[in-house]
């Protein structure tokens, strides 16, 4: 998309930025906290349908905090999405198995060594709040913010030529 500081984005056209710019799938560090204790680490993320997904084992710490707390943070590069994570059940129960096929297909020995588990679960990340910082064909730096349930987005110019 051709962008430059003073060009208005509706909230659709800054959602397909932040998809484009994710593609299919990325490696995302994902925070988390409880009772202040505050988690961070990888985690393999699929994207489709406007959301975040990911899988892990269900007695893993990290899954035991989303438990008590889905409120995560998550990040890639100059990309952060705030949201809720949900439980979705086990990978091999997903009505329409998309996951399953997406994790196979760019994921293959982390599905290979782990999808059949009966612990492995998917979360589901819904955005919340969105940022992505970028730079237009002009060479501007800028950062997009989109609110998700406001279902709003402001750009905000970082430097000027």
């Amino acid at each position: 998309m051709n962008f430059s500081m003073d060009k208005n984005l509706t909230f659709e056209q800054a959602k397909h930025i932040l998809w484009e710019q994710l593609g299919e799938w990325k490696i995302m560090a994902l925070a988390s906290s409880v009772n202040d204790y505050v988690m961070v680490r990888n985690v393999s993320c699929l994207f489709y349908d406007d959301k975040v997904w990911f899988k892990t084992d269900k007695n893993f710490r990290k899954t035991q905090q989303l438990f008590q707390n889905p409120n995560v943070a998550m990040c890639w590069g100059g990309i952060q999405i705030e949201g809720s994570a949900e439980n979705k059940g086990l990978v091999v129960e997903e009505p329409g198995r998309v996951f399953e096929a997406g994790y196979k297909k760019h994921l293959w020995g982390s599905y290979n060594k782990y999808s059949h588990e009966d612990t492995e679960i998917i979360i589901e990340v819904t955005p919340r709040f969105a940022e992505v910082w970028d730079t237009s064909e002009d060479n501007y730096a800028y950062q997009i913010f989109l609110d998700f349930e406001k279902e709003t987005v402001t750009v905000k110019p970082y430097d000027k030529k």
